[in-house]
């Protein structure tokens, strides 16, 4: 029984040890709040050499998580269903400083999981004749 009670505590023990800390829980939870468009940013591009502001993106903005090197993405909301999207080039003279511009509540306990079925069935645009796909189908 003593053996099967330890064997227990040992297969326990490194699920209560993984627990995350709760700022690594409200980092994660900033960050998709911000990629849900629901934070307020200011971002700005600075030449190091000149120390003169190039750029200032200001709005719900969410910053590029799959850029290559050397390249930064801004895409922000500007209306219910406006957006923009921001290309930039990063070079060893030129950086960026984003900031969140208000304090927001998120959850320290619980991780934010997004569930969006309308990604799974994506929207699909026709580009194209009309007339040229029903003479197309007559062809066959």
């Amino acid at each position: 029984m003593n053996k099967l009670l330890i064997v227990a505590a040992l297969a326990v023990l490194p699920v209560l040890t993984a627990c995350p800390k709760a700022a690594d829980v409200a980092s994660r939870n900033l960050s998709n709040a911000a990629d849900n468009f629901e934070i307020d940013r200011r971002i700005v591009f600075i030449n190091g050499i000149t120390d003169k502001y190039l750029l200032v993106i200001e709005g719900k903005c969410s910053l590029g998580n799959f850029d290559s090197s050397g390249q930064l993405t801004v895409t922000c909301k500007d209306g219910p269903n406006a957006f923009s999207k921001h290309f930039l080039g990063l070079s060893d003279n030129v950086t960026y400083v984003a900031e969140q511009i208000e304090s927001v509540d998120v959850n320290t306990f619980h991780t934010r999981v997004m569930f969006r079925p309308q990604s799974l069935v994506p929207d699909i645009d026709f580009q194209g004749d009309a007339e040229q796909l029903i003479e197309n189908k007559g062809a066959q």
